[in-house]
């Protein structure tokens, strides 16, 4: 929902008050910008530094998987940051991960071409979760009829809540991400992409507006992945790729080169649904592109230039045909007709706050991991 304070862009990155928590200093630089500057950049080290660490981490995770088939557990999506994150683990770091995909009926050809190169060219076993469709599809369609800006977080609970029960019931103690500074220093604020992880909030709009039990699909609550998994269960999450040098060009450019992978017109659109959920439902129905904040993190670390950031975010996302074509493809895959889902598209504006929440502890919780430094960007 767009605030109502007058608009301003950030003369250093491209993001503005769409985020309505945003804050600028006297040269118009935003508050990402500064903690960019401040907080992340000068204890984020890819130098020597970085590969020492990396080899440490990679020596502490080979003992904890003596004797077993694989020593740590891979999240793969087909994504370039998952990608290239197998890559890191097997070349860089000698490690034999299981990778781990979670199909939620979402996937693109893309997405599964991808999946199956990385896992052949590497050498690696892969474990796939499908998610039951029935259950999911309710769950979706709960999240439209919702009228909040945050759709994927069906598909974004069940990537997550399947691969740390997974790793808990096989008794894994290392979970590799493939987070990073690289292209996300840059976090999108709650109010476009609220927390896939509250699972009040997920179980009340399913309680609302769903019309199926989810006897299957995988749940799991904040505090259960990160405080009794990690500190009862000793679960640790390594994100490798905040250790190496990460240029997403260059690294699409190998993974095209050495395993015949297959880029996409943007971050995360190796999902159909959110292709159609980022680069156009969420502009135009909220008013929030997240190709900002996701132009913004390469800009902050050198790129891409924010005349180019510019030029590309004045221009939709995708095609009018191509949007014409999924708006049938989601309609059908929801068993909605396609006026059903214009008509949700039309309908009032909502945000997580008009549905219950655990918003206030997962804020202690960012503000307590950010006093401990163990998270430097800024999450609202």
């Amino acid at each position: 929902m767009m605030n109502q304070r007058p608009y301003q862009i950030c003369s250093n990155c491209i993001m503005d008050t769409s985020d309505s928590g945003i804050v600028f200093d006297s040269r118009g630089w935003c508050d990402y910008c500064n903690n960019f500057h401040d907080n992340i950049l000068p204890n984020w080290h890819t130098d020597q530094r970085g590969e020492a660490e990396l080899m440490r981490i990679a020596d502490e995770i080979k003992r904890a998987g003596r004797g077993r088939d694989h020593d740590c557990l891979l999240g793969i999506s087909g994504g370039v940051d998952s990608s290239y994150l197998a890559y890191v683990a097997k070349e860089k770091m000698g490690l034999r991960p299981l990778v781990f995909h979670t199909d939620a009926g979402w996937n693109s050809q893309q997405a599964v071409h991808n999946v199956e190169r990385i896992v052949e060219g590497l050498g690696l076993d892969l474990h796939t979760e499908v998610v039951n469709w029935e259950e999911m599809k309710d769950l979706q369609l709960a999240f439209f009829k919702a009228q909040v800006p945050h759709l994927d977080t069906p598909q974004d609970h069940a990537f997550f809540a399947a691969l740390y029960k997974f790793a808990i019931e096989h008794g894994f103690k290392y979970i590799l991400n493939g987070g990073n500074y690289s292209t996300e220093c840059v976090n999108e604020p709650s109010e476009w992409h609220y927390h896939a992880s509250d699972l009040r909030q997920l179980k009340d709009i399913h309680r609302r507006f769903g019309t199926r039990p989810l006897k299957s699909f995988p749940l799991c609550d904040i505090f259960t992945y990160r405080v009794y998994y990690r500190y009862v269960k000793g679960l640790q999450v390594v994100r490798p790729l905040n250790y190496v040098p990460y240029v997403k060009q260059q690294a699409m450019q190998m993974l095209i080169e050495r395993f015949g992978w297959q880029p996409y017109a943007h971050k995360h659109y190796e999902s159909r649904f959110t292709r159609f959920y980022e680069g156009y439902w969420l502009p135009t129905k909220f008013g929030y592109d997240k190709r900002r904040a996701h132009f913004s993190s390469l800009i902050l670390t050198g790129q891409m230039t924010r005349a180019e950031a510019l030029e590309r975010i004045a221009k939709p996302a995708y095609d009018p045909e191509t949007i014409d074509q999924d708006f049938e493809y989601i309609a059908t895959k929801l068993d909605i007709s396609v006026d059903e889902l214009r008509a949700l598209h039309r309908g009032p504006n909502k945000t997580y706050r008009d549905y219950e929440n655990n918003m206030a502890l997962i804020q202690v919780g960012s503000w307590i991991m950010k006093t401990l430094g163990l998270e430097r960007a800024i999450k609202r």
